[in-house]
C-alpha cells in the first residue's frame, strides 16, 4: 500500500484516536488534569484528520478550514496540558487563539488561498507548541525523562512548523489543499504521524514518573509529620553512618514526649496532633546540616547526625528540649508539664545495624524517664 496523503491521513487518525484512548486510560489511574487535556488534544486530532479526509470529495470548507482549525485546537490543548504539568498559569492572550483561528474564516478565496491559510494555521500551531515547551523548561530543577523528551518533541515540532510557514510563501511552491498535493504538505502529513508517536509516549512517561516519585515520597513520609518514617530512615542511614569514623563521630538522640497523654485526654486527639507536628517542626529548625530525622511512631522521634561531640549533642538537645516547652506550656496548660526526655549514643564507628543503634539510644531514654524525666542522657562511644 502506498503511502500517499489519503492514506497518511488514515495513519494519523488511527495514531491520534489510539493515544487519545492510552492517555484516557491513564487519568484514570493518575487522575491528573494535564493527562485529561492531553487526550482531548488528540481526540481533537482525530476529529480533524477525519475530517480532513472530507476535502477529497469536495467539502472544502469542512474538510480545510474546519480540519485545519481543529489541529490548532489541538495543540492549544497540549499547552493548556503542559500548564497544568507545571503548575503555570497561562495569561489571557493565550485564550485567543482559538478565535484567531476563527478569523481565517474570512481570508480572500482566491489563488493565494492555500498558501494564506496553510501559513497562518502553521504559525498558530508554531506558536503554541513553541510555548508549551518553554514552559518546560527545567527552572534551575532537574526534569525526569519523559518530560526532558516532551519538551524537545515539541520544540522540534513547533520549529517545523515554523519552517513550513515560512516555506509556504516561497515563490512557486505548489500548495493545494483541495487536493492533498505538494511536497509541504506530504511532508507534514510524515512529521505529523511520527509527532503524534512520540509526543503520547513522552507525555505518558512526563506524569507516570512525576507520579511514581509522588508516591515513593509519600511512601517514606510520615503523613501527620512529614518526617521520615521509620522504612525511609533505614533506607537513608547507611549514607550517613558509613561515614563515622574516630575523627567524626555520629550521634542517634531519641527523642520522646513526657506526659503526653494529658495532652491527648484533656484536649483531645486533634490537640495531640498539633503537638507532634509543633515538635517535628522543631525538630527541623534545630536539625544540623546533613542529618536526618524520622517519626518512629507514637510520639517517639529520632535525630541521626554526623560530625558530633559530646558538646555538640547536649547543646542540641537542650536547644530543642528549651524550645518544646516553651511551645507546649503556651499552648496546653496540663497538671504535669509537658517536656522532652532525650537519650542519645554518640558512635565513633559505624554500627552493626541502625535497629542495634535505636536500641542502645532507647537505653538512655529509659535513664532519662527513670532520672525525672525533661533530661538528656547522653552514652558516648567511651
Amino acid at each position: 500500500m502506498a503511502l500517499d496523503p489519503l492514506t497518511m491521513l488514515t495513519i494519523s487518525t488511527a495514531l491520534a484516536a489510539a493515544a487519545a484512548l492510552y492517555l484516557a486510560v491513564e487519568w484514570r489511574s493518575i487522575r491528573e488534569a494535564s493527562l485529561l487535556c492531553w487526550s482531548a488534544g488528540f481526540a481533537t486530532i482525530t476529529v480533524g484528520s477525519t475530517l480532513a479526509l472530507l476535502r477529497s470529495g469536495g467539502y472544502l470548507l469542512i474538510g480545510i478550514w474546519f480540519a485545519n482549525g481543529l489541529l490548532v485546537v489541538a495543540h492549544w490543548l497540549f499547552l493548556l496540558g503542559v500548564a497544568r504539568f507545571t503548575r503555570q498559569r497561562l495569561s489571557g492572550g493565550w485564550y485567543l487563539i482559538v478565535p484567531a483561528w476563527l478569523g481565517l474564516l474570512w481570508l480572500p478565496d482566491d489563488a493565494l488561498w492555500s498558501k494564506v491559510m496553510l501559513m497562518s494555521n502553521s504559525l498558530l500551531v508554531a506558536l503554541v507548541t513553541l510555548r508549551a515547551s518553554f514552559l518546560l523548561r527545567p527552572h534551575g530543577k532537574s526534569l525526569s525523562i519523559g518530560a526532558v523528551q516532551l519538551r524537545y518533541v515539541l520544540l522540534i515540532h513547533g520549529l517545523f512548523y515554523v519552517a513550513k510557514a515560512l516555506t509556504a510563501v516561497v515563490p512557486g511552491t505548489l500548495i493545494d489543499l483541495a487536493a492533498l498535493r505538494g511536497e509541504i504538505i506530504q511532508v507534514s502529513l510524515v512529521e505529523g504521524a511520527m509527532a503524534i508517536m512520540l509526543i503520547a509516549l513522552s507525555m505518558t512517561g512526563t506524569e507516570r514518573h512525576r507520579r511514581e516519585t509522588q508516591i515513593a515520597r509519600l511512601a517514606a513520609q510520615d503523613p501527620l509529620t512529614g518526617l521520615y518514617n521509620r522504612r525511609a530512615l533505614e533506607v537513608q542511614a547507611p549514607r550517613l553512618l558509613d561515614g563515622v569514623s574516630s575523627a567524626r563521630p555520629g550521634a542517634l538522640l531519641l527523642i520522646d514526649i513526657d506526659h503526653f497523654k494529658l495532652v491527648n485526654d484533656l484536649y483531645g486527639h486533634v490537640a495531640g496532633d498539633r503537638l507532634l507536628v509543633t515538635l517535628s517542626d522543631l525538630i527541623r529548625a534545630v536539625l544540623p546540616e546533613g542529618a536526618l530525622a524520622a517519626r518512629l511512631g507514637g510520639d517517639e522521634f529520632v535525630i541521626l547526625t554526623g560530625d558530633a561531640s559530646h558538646e555538640r549533642v547536649m547543646a542540641l538537645g537542650s536547644e530543642l528540649r528549651e524550645r518544646f516547652h516553651a511551645a507546649a506550656t503556651q499552648d496546653f496548660a496540663t497538671p504535669q508539664a509537658v517536656t522532652l526526655s532525650i537519650g542519645a549514643k554518640i558512635f565513633d564507628h559505624p554500627p552493626a545495624s541502625l535497629a542495634a543503634l535505636i536500641e542502645q539510644g532507647d537505653s538512655a531514654l529509659y535513664a532519662s524517664k527513670r532520672g525525672g524525666r525533661n533530661s538528656l542522657q547522653v552514652a558516648d562511644h567511651s
